[in-house]
């Protein structure tokens, strides 16, 4: 019966050669030749390579933008400054205005605003620091009751008081000589040359950057490879310049409110200057937290050289301090909404570092340029940082399936 079994089939017996019949051999190369991506993964050494690179590049901006303040600065501001004038020079191209002349219109719009606020702030100022060495004698008598009140450091601020009094006095003479600015151009011209040489250079962006605003807004889009990426793009720069032309029109309309209020309260108790006052008051308000207690601190001075009640002296800092709690607790979450609500850490944060590059030029900037800087996270999202970089420059390819591994694969999966 053994002799009657068919016999075995050898193991290497010829197969069908139709692929489709029977999976086999050329099955599973036309399968794999199917697999229209090849798998990658990131090669570590060069995402290390690139994460080191992109610290140290990191670690090294804000050395570079101190170190490069006469060019970093005014460039920067010039940007803010024309992203915030954006939405006028558009209403203006929408009434068939052309784009040099709208630009144009803009930045003389700007400047006289700025010619004229800074004029009404200097001008006066200048005659109360003339006046300042003649009056500590009366600063001294007004604070006298604080300094019995506080007998622990009535030696402290009396010699505190005394170096002040003595260092400014011998130059009373060389100060009063000389005229007082009566403008932007002629402040910017007693301070130095190359004072004028950024002014007019952050001009020349502003107006550039304006003329050629629909122009940079297209190219930006149209580079794109992708649809979706044109749509991305555009997204994001009508996100900043919405942001932040809302942000700075906002503030400014709250910010000139709230400094007419302030003077026409100093103006009530017989203050001098109050325009002055409220302009600085308005100015300094642009700088969160500081700023109010600056302007505070300034008012109670003013209040000083002036009156000689130390509870009247005091009433012109109290009026700047309720005025800006009202305004900040009640006025400007009202307005702004939700919509600008930034972290109060983030704001910090980014005073202290802007600050420290730029100083009050750097403060007076913090807020829109975290503004600008969120809304393009906010676009960008949270991307892998090496392929975000060099987009494909830190993937290779991963080695090849053998057919073997592949008919695992698939009989796993079946």
């Amino acid at each position: 019966m053994n002799n009657l079994s068919p016999p075995a089939e050898p193991a290497f017996a010829e197969q069908p050669t139709d692929p489709v019949a029977v999976p086999g051999t050329l099955a599973v190369a036309a399968a794999e030749e199917e697999v229209p991506d090849e798998p990658m993964r990131r090669d570590r050494l060069l995402a290390a390579l690139t994460l080191m690179a992109g610290v140290g590049l990191f670690l090294a901006i804000p050395f570079a933008l101190k170190a490069g303040s006469e060019f970093f600065m005014p460039l920067t501001a010039a940007i803010v400054i024309a992203i915030a004038l954006v939405p006028l020079l558009e209403w203006l191209e929408r009434r068939r205005v052309p784009a040099p002349l709208a630009s144009l219109t803009c930045v003389i719009l700007f400047l006289g605003v700025a010619n004229g606020a800074l004029a009404s702030i200097v001008v006066p100022a200048w005659q109360w620091v003339r006046i300042l060495p003649e009056r500590i004698e009366q600063i001294q008598s007004n604070i006298a009751p604080l300094i019995d009140f506080y007998s622990n450091a009535e030696r402290f601020v009396n010699r505190t008081i005394e170096n002040f009094a003595t260092a400014p006095a011998r130059k009373t003479a060389e100060v009063t000589t000389a005229a007082p600015p009566t403008g932007l151009l002629d402040l910017v011209g007693t301070s130095a040359p190359s004072a004028i040489i950024e002014m007019f250079f952050a001009i020349l962006v502003i107006y550039f950057f304006l003329s050629g605003w629909t122009r940079l807004r297209r190219n930006a889009i149209t580079s794109r490879t992708s649809f979706g990426g044109a749509i991305a793009t555009a997204r994001v720069i009508q996100d900043v310049v919405d942001d932040t032309s809302a942000y700075l029109g906002t503030i400014t309309v709250i910010n000139l409110l709230l400094g007419l209020i302030v003077a026409a309260a100093l103006y009530v108790i017989g203050m001098p200057t109050p325009l002055m006052w409220g302009g600085i008051v308005a100015l300094l308000n642009y700088i969160p937290y500081f700023g109010p207690v600056m302007a505070a601190l300034l008012l109670a001075l003013g209040g000083l050289m002036t009156y000689d009640d130390i509870w009247l002296a005091s009433l012109p800092a109290i009026i700047m301090v309720g005025a800006h709690l009202i305004e900040a607790n009640a006025i400007t979450p009202l307005i702004v909404g939700h919509r600008l609500t930034i972290n109060p850490i983030m704001i910090l944060v980014s005073l202290s570092f802007w600050g420290w590059v730029w100083g009050t030029t750097g403060a007076l900037l913090a807020v829109p340029l975290l503004i600008i800087i969120q809304t393009v996270l906010k676009a960008a999202g949270k991307p892998d940082i090496a392929g975000f970089l060099f987009e494909h420059g830190t993937l290779v390819k991963e080695p090849p399936r053998s057919s073997t591994a592949f008919v695992q694969k698939r009989e796993q999966s079946s």
